[in-house]
């Protein structure tokens, strides 16, 4: 009986683990509940029962008609695809009989969040915002301020990210950045016909897409608590967002963007 016990203890253990990397880097709730229920299925509960909400996730196996619960708190780590894929790949594993209980724990242990070089990031962020603005008839002169604002934006906000800066307030700042280095660069006589959607593309990369889809995603599944925590979450960073550029329009005097 104690061993029962004990092995059911390390499988509640693995299974809330699995749920809180998913959570904690992103994952939509149904996927979190998904997962972590087949994990322990695999791992030979017979049945798996979670609760998830913004900041928690409870969770209890039966075995034989003995419960057991356990309970986490989240800790948002940030949005990592590759360490939702790493779950998704032992659960699979696990479910195929091919690694066991120590084996499990070993990988969950192992797993480490892909971290893309800074100047990678800042590149490709620039670039990408540089892209919108010239597909929506900004030129290839507004491509080059916004290249720069975003660029410059992003380093900033990878700056405060390693400060563990509150994430408002961090967005609020990137969007001053961001609009001030854009709408300074306007005023310069070479940019003077230079359309004003450069301002507005230099900060798309403080647009909150990724929470918002997972937001709508979690309603739509049942989540809701979860899904309007997200969305609430989301709606803050765009807020914030606002609030340093209309700082930034009003410090400097620039030019709106219509």
């Amino acid at each position: 009986m104690q061993a029962d016990q004990s092995a059911q203890r390390a499988v509640t253990r693995l299974c809330i683990q699995c749920g809180l990397f998913l959570l904690q880097h992103g994952a939509e709730s149904a996927l979190v509940e998904e997962l972590s229920t087949r994990l322990g299925l695999a791992l030979g509960m017979d049945s798996v029962e979670s609760s998830i909400s913004s900041n928690a996730i409870v969770l209890t196996t039966i075995k034989d008609g003995q419960c057991l619960t356990s309970t986490r708190k989240n800790h948002d780590r940030g949005i990592n695809m590759h360490v939702v894929t790493e779950v998704q790949h032992i659960v699979i594993l696990a479910e195929h009989k091919l690694l066991d209980l120590h084996e499990i724990e070993k990988r969950f242990n192992q797993i480490k969040p892909l971290r893309y070089p800074r100047w990678a990031v800042v590149l490709m962020v620039g670039l990408s915002c540089a892209c919108f603005c010239k597909l929506n008839n900004g030129g290839w002169d507004g491509a080059v301020i916004t290249f720069f604002a975003s660029s410059i934006a992003m380093y900033v906000r990878q700056l405060l990210t390693h400060r563990q800066l509150h994430p408002q307030i961090n967005f609020c700042i990137t969007a001053f950045v961001a609009t001030t280095v854009s709408g300074l660069l306007l005023r310069l006589p070479t940019f003077a016909s230079t359309p004003t959607i450069a301002m507005a593309a230099s900060v798309l990369l403080l647009v909150p897409g990724f929470p918002l889809i997972n937001s709508v995603a979690d309603m739509f599944k049942g989540h809701i608590n979860t899904g309007l925590a997200r969305w609430a979450i989301a709606s803050l960073l765009t807020l914030a967002t606002c609030i340093g550029v209309v700082m930034a329009m009003t410090l400097w005097g620039l030019r709106g963007w219509a």
